[in-house]
């Protein structure tokens, strides 16, 4: 009986370690991963990778330069998640945010909570920094131009299987006179079998 129990609990022990134990596989970061079917950082790159392409393929911004013999600014506004996923947004525009700087050719001016933190640093400087080098109020960059956004999902499905459809559009609005001046897409469709 005592070897039956010490048999018992040897397996059980086994069970436990097997079932707790995982492993890990550093893959490159470009590497398309779908495991669940839901939004992953692969849509989020091809995401970005489209708007950078449509954004700097379009004329607006040659456009713009010539006529006010200036670049354009651009702040980002809203990215309005209506899919029925949660979406941070916040990954695709920020790899597009890094492609605007670094192609020169637009410039970007940072927007909400950023810019609060930025502005309550200038005040706290007005008060604790020395005069010389206490930057001052009024001399912010002001946008010529605000991007805002939407994701949405269409999700049909039957028996074991489902489609998943995303469609992520961006676009840029003159802020003087609310024109819109570029659109961007970004079509996705998924077959899921569960």
């Amino acid at each position: 009986m005592k070897s039956f129990a010490k048999y018992c609990l040897v397996a059980l022990l086994a069970t436990i370690t097997l079932g707790c134990s995982h492993s890990v596989k550093r893959v490159d970061p470009s590497t398309q991963t779908d495991l669940s079917g839901r939004w992953n950082d692969t849509d989020s790159r091809l995401t970005a990778e489209a708007m950078i392409e449509q954004m700097f393929g379009n004329k607006w911004a040659v456009a713009f330069e010539q006529k006010h013999q200036k670049k354009p600014v651009i702040v980002v506004g809203l990215i309005n998640n209506k899919s029925h996923e949660h979406i941070n947004t916040e990954t695709f525009i920020k790899d597009l945010e890094k492609a605007i700087v670094n192609n020169g050719s637009i410039r970007l001016v940072q927007a909400g909570e950023k810019r609060e933190e930025l502005r309550r640093e200038r005040a706290g400087q007005q008060e604790f920094a020395s005069p010389e080098t206490a930057k001052k109020w009024g001399r912010e960059l002001g946008a010529d131009f605000m991007m805002q956004g939407t994701v949405n999902s269409i999700v049909d499905g039957y028996k074991r299987d489902q489609a998943v459809y995303y469609q992520i559009d961006l676009e840029l609005a003159n802020i003087e006179t609310t024109e819109i001046v570029w659109i961007g897409d970004k079509k996705i469709k998924k077959m899921i079998r569960n």
